[in-house]
């Protein structure tokens, strides 16, 4: 069993760690972390806008704000709360779907 990584022009190394050693290899976060963490800002922003579309009845499927303001938008369309549980998806309600609902008791 070879000691060394794949790419390794001479597959000669005592161990792996002298193998990468040996390549020159650097490892940083780089993008790993970069424009992915959200800010506290907008993570209680996110947070604020879920409370308050709970305490209205609303249940998004998310708490993304994105979920937040299609869960929004549909409970305008339908004039009831929108429950992401027992409705179907957010973005998928419109006036007609919600006139529908309506007709058939579904909501």
């Amino acid at each position: 069993m070879s000691n060394c990584r794949s790419g390794c022009d001479t597959q000669d190394h005592e161990n792996y760690a002298e193998c990468l050693l040996a390549a020159n290899l650097s490892i940083n976060s780089g993008d790993a972390t970069a424009g992915r963490a959200m800010s506290t800002k907008r993570w209680d922003g996110e947070l604020a806008a879920y409370r308050d579309a709970r305490a209205q009845g609303i249940q998004p499927a998310g708490t993304t704000m994105k979920k937040i303001n299609e869960a929004r938008a549909a409970s305008d369309k339908l004039g009831v709360a929108f429950d992401a549980g027992t409705m179907p998806d957010a973005r998928k309600i419109t006036k007609r779907t919600a006139k529908v609902m309506k007709e058939t008791g579904a909501i």
